[in-house]
């Protein structure tokens, strides 16, 4: 059984799925966790859902979080689908510090995959299940702004600015 639970956070509802002390799914949503539910594979949404009130230590690590431990939500246990390429950007992804704002080209080298393999980045922060744990907030254009973010850019700027990272209209990532 998939438990879930929905976390009142400044930016909005939190939804998070998880099964055995593994988060399976997370994400900003005003539906509710029958978003992140619908997201699933066929396989796991086989499994039902049942909301709790306490999903345990990912709703601890999000509380942490935003009290200020930016390195809460790293410790949670997290698993999603995807090709072996797919699963070694999401490791890259999930690398990237607090406060640090790298570009799709960067994380794909980071993944040990050419520079080339930037879109490859890019689609696996778009598909990205568990969001803020793995943070592909954290990525942003080489050219400078925001970019896109599945929950919409405010989320995206508030995140970064909780973290600390300089915010994009500034920035422009070196690429090297």
């Amino acid at each position: 059984m998939i438990e879930a639970q929905v976390l009142d956070t400044p930016i909005g509802p939190l939804a998070m799925l998880a099964r055995q002390g593994v988060l399976l799914a997370a994400g900003f949503t005003t539906t509710g966790p029958q978003e992140m539910f619908e997201r699933l594979s066929p396989e796991l949404r086989a499994e039902g859902m049942d909301v709790t009130d306490d999903l345990g230590r990912p709703a601890r690590a999000v509380r942490d979080y935003l009290d200020g431990d930016l390195t809460a939500l790293d410790a949670v246990p997290v698993e999603q689908p995807g090709t072996p390429i797919r699963q070694r950007l999401l490791t890259a992804l999930r690398q990237v510090p607090a406060g640090v704002t790298i570009s799709y080209a960067e994380l794909a080298e980071r993944a040990g995959l050419p520079r080339t393999a930037a879109r490859a980045a890019g689609s696996a922060c778009a598909r990205n299940l568990i969001a803020p744990f793995v943070p592909c907030h954290r990525i942003l254009p080489s050219g400078g702004g925001y970019g896109g973010y599945y929950y919409g850019t405010p989320v995206k700027q508030w995140l970064l600015t909780h973290e600390g990272a300089p915010a994009a209209e500034r920035l422009r990532i070196r690429e090297h």
